[in-house]
């Protein structure tokens, strides 16, 4: 017989990241700007992005270690491995395009997922022909 699982379906694991996405967009950071001579505060909500360490801790306040599901340890999971691509996916595509609109760093959001430009510099040197440099 086997371990029972904390999250006991698929759909249980779908269920606990909308809410997981629910609680960050719904709870955004906030950053005090101060505007005009007088220096007058106003708080601006800053959407949260979207992050797989994020959806971990969302688990580990629920009393679940979400890594097991995602890592498929002794291929258990199996039956999670959609839902499992299907977050990674959202998790991507909310980073990548928050990055791209500059609502997010787009710097790091290129190194969280791989994107980084990659560029080859070749540099070729030529030694001098019979001593050139050398005083005749």
């Amino acid at each position: 017989m086997g371990k029972n699982k904390y999250i006991e379906t698929p759909e249980k694991m779908g269920e606990l990241f909308e809410a997981y996405k629910t609680e960050v967009k719904d709870n955004p950071r906030k950053v005090s700007e101060f505007h005009g001579k007088e220096g007058e505060e106003r708080i601006k909500p800053l959407e949260r992005p979207l992050t797989m360490s994020g959806f971990k801790i969302y688990g580990y306040k629920n009393g679940v270690t979400i890594s097991h599901y995602f890592d498929n340890t002794d291929k258990a999971y199996n039956d999670y491995r959609a839902i499992c691509s299907r977050v990674r996916d959202e998790i991507t595509t909310d980073q990548i395009e928050g990055g791209m609109v500059g609502q997010y760093n787009a710097s790091i959001t290129q190194r969280l997922n791989n994107l980084t430009d990659k560029t080859e510099v070749t540099q070729k040197v030529e030694q001098p022909l019979f001593g050139e440099d050398e005083d005749e």
